[in-house]
């Protein structure tokens, strides 16, 4: 447990919770919507610092980043908790742990107790052992995922500058409803963040997600670019829910009008957590949503996670060689041959490919 820093004190002991755009009011011995930014006696704490539920080294194309040190690998930890409460998460035995304990206890004391509780498991994992592993191994960046990073800030911000110190680079894979003042606080640290837009409905994003704001969504993305982070955008498509030809056109617009340069990946939704009545994405789909992307004008549209699809090359949005060409990738492997003509120009036409590539 440590002191945040992403807070305000307000009168009567309460705090305001600065993390993320629900802007909790947090009152004295409760913990705030995700559970695990607790108020002390007037003071924000949070209660996961340190404490890592999911760690592995994966591929950094499983993030997804496509235009991102291509072909490498990244630590990637998360801890429990989420501010979002996604019916279809993939990741929930972790995200969502403490939501599905909220309302079980009539008692919120004994309720805030088993959260307290939630929130010791997992490995002890300080900010030195990762950086220092990641140097020990060669591992040149470190992705904070597999729950939302945006409430472990606090934990991410000492992993992180610590890393940059050390000439590692760090990666946000994030739902996008960080706070002005997050992300102004993880600039410090952060080089990149994959971007989650999960609809263009608001209502999907008010149902579906735990009364959240598409619009706040949209913000995010726009200032994380104007801020200067490498930005790359997922949209993981339902059957009859996120699927229509009109909502992927929007979001494709939406990016090409923030910039032509943000890599949008397509992604196939499995049954799963609250949503097994739905069908698996079928690959047509991802191909129509990758046709939908590149006619709106972005330059990178990548659909993948479904065996046998080959829309995952990085072309020259000039002339189309391939730059980058990869394999399939699946929850054990990832192959990558990238060009000899060197990335982030184009060797045919010269045209500068953007991405961080180096």
């Amino acid at each position: 447990m440590k002191k945040a820093t992403l807070f305000k004190t307000l009168e009567r002991n309460n705090v305001r919770c600065t993390c993320c755009q629900r802007y909790c009011i947090i009152e004295k011995d409760r913990s705030g919507f995700c559970g695990v930014r607790k108020n002390i006696d007037g003071e924000l704490y949070l209660n996961i610092y340190g404490k890592a539920v999911a760690v592995n080294i994966d591929p950094i194309e499983k993030k997804p980043l496509y235009h991102f040190l291509p072909g490498s690998k990244i630590f990637s930890f998360g801890t429990i908790g989420c501010n979002f409460r996604c019916s279809f998460c993939q990741n929930w035995d972790i995200s969502q742990a403490i939501a599905n304990t909220r309302g079980r206890y009539e008692n919120p004391e004994i309720e805030e107790l088993v959260i307290g509780k939630l929130c010791e498991g997992g490995q002890d994992l300080p900010p030195e052992k990762i950086v220092e592993y990641c140097i020990e191994n060669k591992i040149p960046a470190i992705a904070y995922t597999y729950n939302e990073p945006t409430i472990f800030s606090e934990y991410a911000y000492d992993v992180g500058v610590l890393a940059r110190k050390k000439g590692l680079k760090n990666v946000y894979v994030s739902n996008g409803y960080e706070s002005v003042e997050c992300l102004e606080y993880i600039k410090d640290f952060c080089d990149a963040i994959n971007i989650d837009v999960k609809s263009f409905n608001p209502d999907f994003y008010l149902k579906t997600c735990g009364g959240v704001k598409l619009e706040g969504v949209k913000k995010t993305i726009e200032l994380a670019y104007k801020m200067g982070f490498w930005v790359e955008c997922t949209t993981l498509i339902i059957p009859e829910l996120n699927d229509r030809d009109e909502e992927l056109n929007a979001i494709a617009k939406f990016l090409t009008g923030v910039s032509k340069n943000i890599p949008w990946h397509v992604t196939a939704f499995h049954p799963d957590y609250k949503m097994i009545d739905k069908k698996s994405t079928p690959a047509q789909t991802l191909l129509r949503a990758w046709d939908i992307g590149k006619k709106a004008g972005l330059n990178f549209v990548y659909a993948g996670n479904i065996l046998g699809m080959d829309h995952g090359d990085t072309l020259c949005p000039k002339c189309d060689k391939v730059l980058i060409e990869r394999g399939f990738m699946n929850c054990d492997s990832c192959e990558i041959v990238i060009g000899k003509s060197g990335i982030g120009t184009c060797p045919s036409c010269k045209t500068k490919i953007a991405g961080i590539w180096k």
